[in-house]
Parts: C-alpha cells; sequence; structure tokens
C-alpha cells in the first residue's frame, strides 16, 4: 500500500477513535516515506494513547516538513504543540518560544484562517483573566464571521473560564455550560474541542464548588470518555473529581481517584501529578496525617502548586511566619481570585496567629465581596475568626452546608463553639465532632473532644467502627441491599453508573466485615430495626 493510502487509512481511523488502528497505519505510511501529515496524524494518535512525550515529538517534526509546504499547518501545528507544552507540561519558556514562532508566521504571512485560533491559545497561556477574556471574545467574533463551529466552542469555554476565574462564576459558568452541550453534542468536527471544554468546566466548577454541576457534566461525558479512552483527559478529570469528593466528605472514593490520576499521569503529564499528589497532600492534612502530607510534596515543595500544603503544615507545626512567607510568593504569582481565595485565607489564619488580626479582617472582607459562595464563606469564616463575629461565622457555617462540604462547616462550628455560651458550645462541637469522626479527620476529632472536656462533658475519641464508618452514600447503598435491590437498580435508583455501585458494596462489605450481599441485606435490616 502506498504512503497515501496508508495515511488515508490512519486518518479514517482516528475519525472513529480507533488510536491504535491509526497509529499502525501512520508509522506504516512513516516507513515507505517521512509524510508530513503521517507524522502529524501519529502525533494525534499517540496523544489519545497516553504518549506525551512520542506525540510532541513527530507534533515537532511535522511542523518542520509543513513549514516548507503547508504554512496554514504549519502555523496550526506550532499553536498545537504551544497548547500541549502549556496545558500537559507546564515549561512557560518553551510554551511561549511556540507561541511566538506560531505568531511570526501567522503575522507575516498574512494567514487570516488561523488568526482566530492563535487569539484563542492567547487567551490561556499566560494571560491574566481579565486579558483572557478579551481574547477570547476577540476569537469569538472571528469563528462567527468564519462560520468556524470548533473555534467558537472554544471561545464560548475560554470566555467563560475567565469569568469564573475573574470570580464572576454565574456568568461565567453560563457559558461554559453552553460550550459543554455544544461540544458534547458533536456540533464541533474535532475531538479536541470536546477536551477543551471539558477541561475548562471541570476546573472552574471544581474551584468555585459548583460540586453538583461538576457530577453532572462528569456524567454527560462518560459516553464520549469510553468511547475515545483520552487518557489526559481521564487523568485530569479524575484528579479534579477526586478533589470535589474530598471536598464533600466522600474520602474512600476521593483516595481511590486521586490515586488512580497520579498512576494515570506518571511520567507523562508533570502538572497533573503535581496537582493530584497536592489533592492527596490536602486529604492527608485534613486526616490528621502531617507527615505523609509532606512526604507526598517534598519533590516539588517549591513549586506554586505545593504552596497550600506547605503554608499548612507550617501552621500546624506553630510557624505562621514560615507560612505567610511562603504564601507571599505564591499568591504575587496568582492573580485570579478563585485560585487566590484559599490562600489568603490561610494568609488571614497566619496573620492571626502573628497577632495581626486586624489585617486578617481586611482579608476577610475583600474575599467576602467576591460573587462566590465558597470564597465568601472562606472570608466570612475569617472575618469571624479574626474578630469574635458570630454572625459571620453563622453565615459561613449556612454557605458550607448549602455547598455540602461537611469538614469545613464542623471546623467552622468549632470557631462558633469557642465563642459561644456552654450550651451552644456543647452542641456545636458535639455535631462537629459527629462528622469529625465519620469523615477520618483525627487531629480535628482530638480538638472537638478537648473542648468538650473543657466543657465538662466526657467526650472519649471513638474513631469510625461499623456502620459509622460508613460515608452517606454507601449508608444508602446498605438501605438498598436491605430492600434487596440489585446493582442495576441501585444504579438507577441512586443516578450513579453501575461501576461506581459495585465499588460502594465492594467498600460497605469491606467496613462491615459482611461475606456477601445477604449478609448485608440483614444488617441493613438489623440497623433499621435498631434505629
Amino acid at each position: 500500500m502506498e504512503a497515501e493510502a496508508l495515511v488515508a487509512e490512519g486518518s479514517g481511523a482516528l475519525r472513529t477513535g480507533d488510536w491504535a488502528a491509526a497509529s499502525r497505519s501512520f508509522t506504516a505510511a512513516l516507513e515507505l516515506e517521512e509524510h508530513p501529515a503521517a507524522l502529524a496524524g501519529l502525533a494525534d494518535a499517540l496523544w489519545w494513547l497516553g504518549d506525551l512525550a512520542g506525540s510532541m515529538a513527530r507534533r515537532e517534526r511535522a511542523y518542520v516538513l509543513l513549514r516548507d509546504v503547508d504554512l496554514v499547518m504549519a502555523a496550526v501545528t506550532a499553536l498545537g504543540l504551544c497548547a500541549d507544552h502549556w496545558k500537559h507540561v507546564g515549561d512557560e519558556a518553551v510554551t511561549l518560544g511556540w507561541l511566538a514562532r506560531a505568531t511570526r508566521l501567522i503575522e507575516e504571512s498574512g494567514l487570516d484562517e488561523v488568526r482566530g485560533w492563535l487569539l484563542l491559545v492567547r487567551s490561556f497561556v499566560g494571560a491574566d483573566p481579565v486579558a483572557g477574556e478579551s481574547f477570547a471574545r476577540a476569537a469569538l467574533d472571528h469563528a462567527r464571521s468564519s462560520g468556524d463551529r470548533d473555534l467558537e466552542l472554544c471561545s464560548l469555554s475560554e470566555i467563560g473560564a475567565a469569568l469564573v476565574r475573574q470570580g464572576r462564576v454565574g456568568e461565567g459558568l453560563t457559558w461554559l455550560d453552553e460550550s459543554m452541550a455544544g461540544s458534547l453534542a458533536g456540533e464541533g468536527s474535532s475531538l479536541d474541542t470536546v477536551v477543551l471544554c471539558s477541561c475548562n468546566m471541570i476546573t472552574s466548577c471544581t474551584q468555585s464548588a459548583e460540586f453538583g454541576r461538576v457530577v453532572e457534566w462528569i456524567r454527560a461525558s462518560d459516553r464520549f470518555t469510553q468511547r475515545y479512552g483520552c487518557p489526559f483527559l481521564y487523568a485530569e478529570c479524575r484528579m479534579y473529581y477526586g478533589s470535589v469528593l474530598v471536598a464533600t466528605g466522600d474520602w474512600p472514593r476521593a483516595e481511590e481517584e486521586l490515586r488512580a490520576a497520579i498512576e494515570i499521569s506518571r511520567g507523562s503529564v508533570p502538572v497533573y501529578q503535581r496537582q493530584a499528589l497536592t489533592y492527596l497532600a490536602e486529604l492527608r492534612l485534613a486526616q490528621g496525617r502531617v507527615e505523609e502530607a509532606e512526604r507526598l510534596v517534598a519533590d516539588f515543595a517549591e513549586h506554586g502548586s505545593a504552596a497550600g500544603v506547605v503554608a499548612r503544615i507550617h501552621l500546624v507545626r506553630g510557624h505562621p511566619s514560615l507560612a505567610v512567607s511562603v504564601l507571599r510568593r505564591r499568591l504575587d504569582e496568582v492573580a485570579a481570585p478563585l485560585e487566590s481565595a484559599l490562600l489568603h485565607e490561610l494568609f488571614g489564619e497566619a496573620e492571626i496567629a502573628s497577632g495581626q488580626a486586624s489585617a486578617a479582617a481586611e482579608r476577610g472582607r475583600a474575599l467576602v465581596s467576591l460573587d462566590c459562595l465558597v470564597i465568601s464563606a472562606r472570608g466570612e469564616r475569617l472575618v469571624g475568626r479574626a474578630t469574635g463575629d458570630t454572625r459571620a461565622l453563622n453565615r459561613a457555617l449556612s454557605a458550607f452546608l448549602k455547598l455540602e462540604m461537611p469538614l469545613e462547616a464542623a471546623r467552622t462550628r468549632m470557631l462558633i463553639a469557642a465563642l459561644a455560651e456552654p450550651e451552644v458550645a456543647e452542641s456545636e462541637a458535639f455535631t462537629a465532632l459527629g462528622v469529625f469522626e465519620e469523615l477520618g479527620a483525627s487531629g480535628d476529632a482530638d480538638a472537638a473532644a478537648a473542648l468538650l472536656r473543657s466543657l465538662g462533658v466526657h467526650a472519649a475519641r471513638l474513631g469510625p467502627r461499623g456502620a459509622g464508618a460508613l460515608t452517606k452514600r454507601e449508608r444508602e447503598v446498605l438501605v438498598l441491599l436491605g430492600e434487596g435491590l440489585s446493582n442495576p437498580a441501585i444504579a438507577a435508583r441512586l443516578c450513579l453508573s453501575r461501576k461506581t455501585v459495585e465499588h460502594h458494596v465492594a467498600r460497605v462489605l469491606a467496613k462491615l466485615g459482611l461475606r456477601g450481599r445477604a449478609e448485608a441485606a440483614a444488617e441493613a435490616v438489623r440497623m433499621s430495626a435498631g434505629e
């Protein structure tokens, strides 16, 4: 078979998502001649198969060959390399080098058909949120004038992501929802459009604590992921989903998802690897396992992504000045309010520990002013912590309860208890202790038990055991097992995938020491009778 025929065969396999077949066809074509389309196609196939290094090497070689025969495709390839280096490797200098190369090609050769894509890439490479929004809106204008649906959907997504990073969450999510609906429906012709829109949606939802929304879109994306199996989409989705599960209190499942993301990204996607390790370290801190958290980020403790974990460790160990030093460096790098909100709350805690409560209160008020419930909640809590304002703490508690963030709600209850009359303090601390015990937040549980003892209340630590060790979702599964439902029926009742239900059933059996579904059903009946 001639090279051209093999390239056509590989291109057809790419369109259907048969990455292995596409790789074989393009490789066979390259054995006959160094064909630029075969190199570009093989780069795409390898990207979807998870070989990022191999993909980028072929894409670079394709660029060199295309530079002499097809300037438009050369510019597109340069922009692709720019995006790969920015989103997957995180090497800013190389990213900017490819951006400069693409810009020169487009400007000097008058490649107007690619100018919209250049604007799109500029919207996320090194741009602050306001500039990013401006670039993305300009890209959208190009898309609408040229009828490029892929560019339109990607521009909608980048506008939404930029708005969310500015703290204009409600407005931004509307744009992101629109881009997701269109991309998953297949309005665009490129699968990369789905990848970009999905990554922006999950990232933005996670940052703004729109946990219900992120779960809905992950489910909506299942069919796409099952068919095309993109490892980078999968790794990033699992990483952010794991962080959502940490925040919403399903820590066993969060551990599974984060470990899977770490394994998937090992040796190929350092940006995802560092972030997944950071999320797992945050879980360890929540569990009171400080030394383990420190080990998880040890190899990149100086990297900005680890700043929150490193600062928290300094605070736990009573070194607020070290925490301030770490946080100040990171905040100088981060302009987007959503990304910096948690760091500002940590900074405020360090200020309070250093005797600068008024500065912490001002920092908290600045967070409250932003249009985002989770940021406002952190701001209210910081104001309450700094000033002793129980009204601010109660507003924070209401927000965390609405967001279904049990650890943050329980920690806020502890702050209220520290300021309240004994009867109220006892009630809040008991409620918090129950949450900490159920989650497995040992350090927080110790603090709650100590506060109760100081109030003259017996509060020995019990630790999670028996049915009390089950998460809320696992208890729901156990109840349905007691009703005799099958896994598919449980999945339908709880709007979960069958695989997820299988995981929940397995964990219920393991935690309760049961040998099968019959024993689980009997245990559910026994528990119900005991209630």
